[in-house]
């Protein structure tokens, strides 16, 4: 970096020039705005440097096990920079979802030393945290000497942070006083709403704000837009990742529960009361009038695929999941638009289950304060707002981020409404599921059941009490109901 430009960065830095100015700037020294991120990204780093000894484990190498996703090309993408600043080196292995849970489980259930740290859903830390598989990251995150003081976990958004620490009794509430850390939120997804505006424009069609407004457009849309568009694509494979999305967002907006909880810690299901089976119902009247007719094949996948690509009008599933197909060489680039999804007109906002895509240490590691010295650059606000600022990387976990000026314009400029729906559902996103060590299981029975109600293989009242029945066998042979 030259001195006029090494001055003028650090003159933001400090507060002394504004955002403008800094662009303005750079611009008559003939720096583009992607290279002045860059710039700014450097001259962040440098300064992060001068308050905390990153450099305690120089010439150590710390080996990650990573997913294929945006989140992880950012962190490669900005990862000379660590190795700068710390001396450290840092290797990986990255690996498609499809296999990449199962090389976790493996490397974790064999107790094997090669990877230090991984990526992770928070789901997945209800069964690594209670096997001793993963330690409590409160020790080194409450630790002043291991952990630099502009770390602002503090920054971290409430409801996400909360919902990545738990204390291991089944049914326990998320961050409470007791919870352990499991791990550090990376990355997360709210379940809002994304639609294709020429469609909606097409036919007339205003954007929904409850379920029975979803189910009237959907249907419309189904009908009007024609060349076999359909209206509203969900997930309905046999997997806990079809309840977790847009499903159980809509159904914890009508104050509903996946399990109840005693007073003496006994879970028992909660899904047959008489508001969930007057959801179910109108979700599954939704998918057999206005959904894909191979619903129950669908995945993230393909509930993207054809948002993408114009086979539907609109999803009702990961925010992120509309962002990327609303770029590359999708065919609906640039014609996709957001809403916030507020199912119960009742409820005051959206209450959004999420996915967090989190950060992880293994018990395993060999060397645990110096993959926290990594852990904690990678989860930190510097490296965030690099990769807001010049990556894919939304939705970042930091407050901090979400106000910084140059992420929000980048949004608003190419993604009409995001910003917005984000704003508007933050405050109640959380994880909505309880806790507990057979949520896969009976997370992908709840999906196998609403796939037949939608096959009218069994009545919704029928269905969700045969369901119900089953889960409290399967949680007292547990020892948990």
């Amino acid at each position: 970096m030259y001195e006029k430009e090494k001055d003028l960065v650090g003159a933001f830095l400090r507060g002394q020039v504004d955002r403008r100015g800094l662009i303005k700037g750079l611009g008559a020294m003939g720096v583009t705005a992607a290279t002045a991120g860059t710039l700014l990204n450097m001259a962040q780093t440098r300064a992060l440097a001068q308050d905390f000894d990153w450099k305690a484990h120089q010439g150590k190498t710390v080996k990650l096990l990573l997913n294929k996703h945006p989140y992880a090309d950012a962190m490669i993408a900005n990862l000379d920079n660590f190795k700068k600043m710390s001396g450290m080196n840092v290797e990986y292995d990255v690996f498609p979802e499809d296999v990449y849970f199962d090389k976790v489980t493996a490397a974790l259930s064999s107790r094997s030393s090669e990877y230090d740290a991984f990526m992770t859903g928070a789901y997945m830390t209800w069964t690594y945290g209670p096997a001793g598989w993963i330690p409590d990251l409160n020790e080194w995150i409450n630790d002043p000497a291991k952990t630099n003081p502009h770390y602002a976990w503090d920054d971290m958004l409430p409801g996400v942070r909360a919902s990545c620490a738990w204390n291991g009794q089944p049914g326990g509430e998320l961050g409470s006083a007791d919870a352990k850390q499991w791990c550090i939120p990376w990355g997360f997804e709210q379940n809002n709403l994304s639609y294709n505006r020429e469609m909606f424009e097409k036919v007339g069609a205003e954007v929904p704000a409850n379920m029975e407004e979803l189910l009237e457009v959907a249907a419309k849309l189904t009908k009007e837009v024609g060349g076999g568009v359909y209206g509203i694509g969900v997930r309905g494979s046999r997997s806990w990742a079809t309840i977790h999305p847009g499903f159980l967002s809509a159904y914890a907006n009508f104050g509903q529960k996946d399990l109840a909880v005693s007073g003496d810690g006994k879970l028992s299901a909660a899904m047959n009361t008489p508001e969930s089976k007057a959801f179910h119902a109108q979700w599954v009247k939704m998918i057999q009038e206005s959904g894909p007719k191979d619903w129950s094949t669908y995945t993230w996948y393909q509930v993207g695929a054809d948002l993408g690509a114009g086979a539907s009008a609109m999803i009702y599933d990961a925010d992120i999941l509309g962002y990327f197909m609303n770029g590359g060489d999708n065919k609906m680039a640039g014609k996709l638009a957001y809403a916030p999804f507020k199912a119960n007109p009742e409820a005051e906002a959206p209450t959004p289950n999420i996915w967090i895509w989190s950060l992880a240490m293994s018990e395993f590691s060999r060397d645990k304060d110096a993959t926290w010295n990594f852990l904690q650059w990678a989860s930190g606000p510097e490296h965030a707002l690099f990769g807001a600022r010049e990556m894919d990387f939304v939705n970042p976990v930091r407050a901090s981020v979400w106000e910084d000026e140059m992420f929000r314009e980048r949004l608003n400029e190419s993604y009409p409404g995001y910003v917005e729906q984000f704003e508007v559902s933050a405050p109640g996103a959380s994880i909505k599921f309880t806790p507990q060590p057979l949520f896969f299981d009976l997370t992908t029975e709840w999906a196998a059941t609403l796939q037949r109600m939608v096959a009218n293989e069994v009545p919704v009242d029928e269905g969700l009490d045969q369901l119900a029945a089953s889960l409290d066998r399967q949680l007292k042979d547990a020892g948990l109901g």
